[in-house]
């Protein structure tokens, strides 16, 4: 029996704003936009960020970051609201997720690697660590999926990467914090959903 995933931060924040989300789902549909071209429009913001970023203009790549939180959302709220049937848009916007993660870390890393500063070798393996955990993170839960197992556990899913990311680059003081807390968090949630999957494959 697959075990119940249990209720994440992301899932609470979807319940809270869920009725905002549904409204917007059903302008969106009225407009004639579909949810694809949402989650393509919401990669292109991050690349956007992502260049600022790698300039080093932390704060305001971040800023440029928040305006694709919501497509984020919305474009889920849309397939929901046109009722669309097929896998292929939770695919894409999976698929457009690890892009919008190599897009971040990876410009951190460039900024780094053009960096004199003394940190910048710290900075480049921090920004890797996050990276390979992010993936893996991800990796994790689409090959348990293969096993009818769904994960969703851990201290950091997507939405709480999202959170300590942007308070990293928003809040200059909490860089290398957040920057420490993203290599270190990822990494350990990609083990805490390969135990929880190997801990039921025991149990079979």
């Amino acid at each position: 029996m697959t075990p119940q995933p249990p209720v994440t931060f992301s899932d609470r924040a979807r319940h809270l704003f869920s009725g905002i989300l549904q409204w917007a789902g059903m302008r969106m549909v009225r407009l004639g936009v579909h949810p694809d071209t949402i989650t393509i429009v919401g990669l292109g913001i991050v690349a956007i960020a992502a260049v600022v970023i790698g300039m080093g203009a932390f704060q305001w790549g971040g800023v440029i970051l928040l305006f694709s939180l919501p497509l984020d959302a919305l474009d889920g709220a849309t397939a929901r609201a046109m009722k669309r049937v097929g896998n292929f848009g939770a695919i894409l916007d999976s698929t457009l997720d690890r892009y919008a993660d190599g897009l971040i870390f990876g410009a951190l890393m460039i900024y780094f690697a053009g960096s004199a500063a003394p940190d910048r070798q710290l900075g480049m393996g921090l920004a890797l660590a996050s990276l390979i955990g992010s993936f893996v993170v991800s990796y994790v839960r689409a090959r348990a999926g293969e096993a009818g197992i769904s994960v969703k556990n851990g201290w950091f899913t997507r939405f709480e990467r999202v959170v300590v990311l942007l308070s990293a680059l928003l809040i200059p003081p909490l860089f290398w914090v957040g920057l420490g807390v993203l290599a270190v968090g990822t990494n350990m949630t990609a083990v805490q959903r390969l135990w929880t999957v190997y801990r039921h494959l025991k149990e079979v």
